[in-house]
């Protein structure tokens, strides 16, 4: 019996992985195109044939020379030769187009029509890589856990109340803690049984030092750390959002530390959008008018219970009432538009909770006016005695306040605005939702995309270098069957690619940096395997023997030192930042395809030339 013989199936196996690999890597060869992205506003506002006459008209005015047009499914995309070209294009599009439409700056892939067909694209690249903007924004946390704080407040006052338990006073103490105040000791000792049962989340304290009667509650720092995290996970899920309302592909927005949020725009060369979007802190809240009392009268201070006075962009005072009928939260789907007169206005749908009460309040005041209020929080950062401090101003004017004509239900209309920009910015805040805190950008940067491709550059040069360097040594110092350590370590470079381009994964340098070292990982198991080889041929056990052992006895050594290095990569992913996780992602899928082809793959190509028959020496070097 022959040794060193693999079934049919497996040899098909690795031919057909190996020529997977190379058809989706192969789309990295291709460069993008600078190109500019035209698409509407909104869904009322479409992309057609008299669209694209306007720009071919604009760019020939312009003598500016550009590839075919394309139309794609809701925009059109325009190619240019060079960034400084596709740059100068935008702005002469943009005028020729007017407001209604986005022009947008974009790369756009030249990958064939048949690699596409099957799904095959290059991989994204990371804003180390292809430029643009990075954001770090600040998260003012502590503003949302005063407000769950007041909610408490208000919940233990009344439960207390429905209980008959009688206290003399209760406020909130700092950002995180809550006091009441009792007469009694028995009532005390009642009220810290029932809080301690309906509210683990808090540590309560009973104060009775120096006749004090007092019960204290602090969030647990358990909940207050899972409170904060709440709080920056819902602003990075809205940014998301509205980043995928602006048409950026790519962006990574994560968390940096306990208040912090990095947005990382690629290909994004304007900010002065992204900024306006991104840190705007924005919701509506719908209120009815208070018909039976003067606004004016209340602004000079005879102001109804449960009213307060608001006012309009043009500076009338309106008096609403205290009540919420329904937040912006509610609205799932929100378009620009206008209205039968002409008018700039937001279609609205609802399904986000909190309908039922809006249906039944409409339903119930048909004829009277209801105030669509607009609540913005705005941020200004000051030098305040060599340190950087940031204060937080809210702003609130009603948009409109039209009568009721019948009960509204999941779909209505928002009038009132301004003009038809505002009403475009309203309905992206309110289809990406509220950020729950707000946020102030305290950091700027802006890469070039000269630095971008410099990177590029330099990265890929790294591989070649390195790879080529390992090629070199195996060849020399192994021989033949260094060779086909060599082919392996292409092997493995192809599947990386191929893997990080059909997992949508964003190659940044550190994502580089693991590839290089993958590389050098990569020939540790040939090492092993070669040399337990050349020991078996020392101890005259015969070529086929020699092959066959030194595999099948390196394999466990090989699998231990893969799955240490593996669990490290995993932990690096799982507490690392964003730039960390990009280096043990490359890691992890380079570990993962080097056992593959150092073992299985050499195995294959080893078995070919010596296996199946007697063979008396073998090429291993030295």
């Amino acid at each position: 019996m022959l040794l060193n013989r693999f079934p049919w199936w497996k040899n098909v196996l690795v031919v057909l992985v190996i020529l997977l690999g190379f058809v989706y890597a192969a789309p990295n060869l291709f460069p993008e195109d600078p190109a500019v992205q035209i698409s509407g506003m909104d869904a009322a506002i479409a992309v057609n044939d008299s669209t694209v006459k306007i720009i071919d008209q604009a760019l020939q005015n312009a003598a500016i020379l550009h590839q075919p047009i394309e139309r794609l499914d809701r925009n059109i995309l325009v190619r240019f030769s060079s960034t400084d070209i596709q740059l100068k294009a935008k702005e002469v599009m943009q005028q020729a187009l007017g407001k209604d439409y986005l022009v947008a700056l974009n790369l756009a892939p030249t990958t064939p029509n048949w690699l596409r067909a099957i799904n095959a694209a290059p991989m994204k690249l990371g804003l180390d890589l292809r430029g643009g903007v990075h954001f770090l924004m600040q998260v003012d946390v502590d503003s949302v856990l005063k407000q769950r704080v007041e909610g408490d407040l208000n919940n233990i006052g009344q439960i207390l109340r429905t209980e008959h338990i009688r206290y003399s006073g209760i406020s909130r103490q700092g950002a995180d803690a809550i006091v009441l105040q009792f007469r009694a000791a028995d009532v005390l000792s009642e009220a810290y049984s029932s809080l301690s049962s309906r509210f683990p989340e808090f540590v309560w304290k009973k104060n009775l030092e120096q006749g004090a009667l007092e019960i204290q509650g602090t969030l647990s720092p358990a909940s207050l750390q899972q409170a904060r995290q709440d709080v920056l996970d819902q602003a990075m899920n809205t940014l998301r959002n509205r980043v995928n309302e602006l048409g950026v592909s790519e962006a990574v927005v994560q968390q940096q530390g306990a208040t912090r949020v990095i947005v990382d725009l690629p290909g994004i060369q304007d900010t002065a959008e992204a900024k306006k979007i991104l840190g705007k802190t924005a919701t509506l809240e719908f209120h009815m008018v208070d018909t039976e009392h003067d606004a004016r009268q209340a602004l000079a201070g005879a102001t109804p219970l449960d009213t307060k006075v608001y006012f309009f962009q043009n500076g009338q005072p309106i008096l609403l009432k205290n009540q919420i009928i329904m937040r912006g939260s509610s609205i799932t789907s929100a378009s620009s538009g206008y209205d039968e007169g002409g008018r700039s206005s937001v279609n609205v749908r609802l399904g986000g909770g909190g309908e039922a009460l809006f249906t039944k309040t409409t339903a119930e005041n048909i004829g009277k006016p209801m105030a669509v209020l607009y609540i913005e929080v705005k941020s200004e950062s000051q030098e305040v005695n060599g340190q950087k401090v940031i204060t937080y101003a809210t702003e609130r004017h009603v948009i409109s306040a039209p009568t009721i004509q019948s009960a509204l239900g999941n779909s209505f209309q928002i009038t009132g605005l301004a003009n038809s920009e505002e009403a475009r910015t309203l309905a992206l805040l309110l289809r990406a939702g509220a950020l729950p805190a707000p946020v102030t950008i305290i950091e700027e940067r802006q890469v070039g995309p000269s630095l971008g491709k410099q990177n590029i550059h330099m990265g890929f040069m790294s591989v070649v270098v390195g790879t080529a360097l390992v090629v070199i040594f195996m060849a020399l110092y192994y021989g033949v069957m260094g060779l086909i350590a060599d082919i392996a370590l292409v092997m493995n470079l192809v599947l990386i690619v191929a893997i990080l381009s059909l997992l949508g994964a964003t190659l940044t340098l550190p994502g580089i940096a693991g590839i290089v070292l993958t590389m050098g990982m990569a020939v540790d198991a040939n090492v092993l395997i070669f040399e337990r080889i050349r020991e078996e041929l020392r101890n005259n056990l015969g070529v086929q023997s020699s092959i066959h052992a030194g595999y099948q006895r390196a394999l466990m050594t090989i699998v231990d030192a893969n799955i240490t290095t593996l669990i490290v990569a995993i932990v690096l992913f799982g507490l690392g930042s964003g730039t960390v996780k990009n280096f043990a992602i490359t890691l992890t899928i380079g570990l993962v395809t080097s056992m593959f082809t150092a073992i299985t793959g050499t195995r294959a190509i080893v078995n070919f030339i010596y296996g199946n028959r007697p063979v008396k020496k073998i090429s291993i070097g030295m």
